[in-house]
């Protein structure tokens, strides 16, 4: 049987691309393909989940298109930028500069307010945030009356706010999201979700999300599907029962096999 490894989208500008990407730990009889060769785009202005059993190298993907880890064959661009050109600290300042990051821990800190949490990132960079985009985001996650507030003064659900405009504040060229809702309760993670696709909506931004959830993968434009790191399906337009069942179908061929 013949997997298909690659995900084209039509002619649109595309905000980041891995190209036959692999990603190999160990040597010999302990060596484990975390990543098979795949091709996937995400087009700009597209809010893309990735899905796939446990295992099967989604997290593995989002994380080396990120630049947060290191792939052993293959190519990423983010942009026009390859990044297995770059040092360490062009890495970084790529990372600072043009990606926004949104995890399943809130990673704020504690002794900053709400608002010097979101534009933190900036501040280490020594830029000023542009101050009409800045509130324009603050607006979009209902945070103007927590500007002030610590995240111990918090709900998770708006600690979580406050990520995802720390994530957006920047302008980044794309937004990835590593289970950003798995702290979260149902209302709260609709919430979240809600925001990141008006950020694509009304902002014209690109997300890149990795789910476990069916819902959560309905909020996005397209689903890509993994299974032992390789990109085995994709979902246009997905559905909650949609998704579930694709999932399903994916769990009962493991059992099989």
């Amino acid at each position: 049987m013949t997997t298909t490894h690659t995900v084209h989208r039509a002619a649109t500008a595309v905000a980041a691309r891995a190209t036959e990407l692999s990603k190999v730990y160990g040597e010999g009889e302990t060596q484990v393909v975390a990543l098979d060769r795949v091709t996937v785009d995400f087009p700009q202005g597209e809010f893309t989940a990735i899905m796939g059993p446990s295992g099967s190298g989604k997290s593995t993907l989002m994380h080396c298109v990120a630049g947060l880890d290191s792939f052993s064959s293959g190519s990423v661009r983010i942009g026009d930028t390859e990044l297995s050109t770059l040092k360490d600290r062009q890495l970084t300042q790529l990372r600072r500069d043009k990606i926004g990051f949104i995890f399943q821990a809130f990673n704020l800190l504690p002794t900053l307010t709400a608002l010097e949490n979101i534009t933190l990132p900036m501040d280490i960079a020594g830029r000023k945030p542009d101050a009409a985009w800045l509130q324009r985001v603050i607006d979009m996650v209902g945070l103007s009356d927590r500007l002030k507030h610590r995240p111990t003064e918090l709900s998770g659900g708006q600690q979580q706010r406050v990520a995802v405009a720390r994530a957006l504040a920047s302008r980044p060229e794309i937004i990835f999201g590593d289970e950003p809702t798995g702290n979260l309760d149902s209302r709260s993670g609709a919430e979240v979700l809600g925001f990141l696709r008006n950020s694509v909506r009304e902002l014209g931004q690109t997300v890149v999300m990795v789910t476990h959830d069916p819902v959560a993968a309905s909020y996005a434009d397209r689903v890509i599907f993994l299974a032992d790191g390789a990109v085995v399906d994709q979902m246009i337009n997905p559905t909650a029962d949609g998704v579930l069942d694709r999932m399903k179908a994916f769990d009962a061929k493991g059992r099989t096999s």
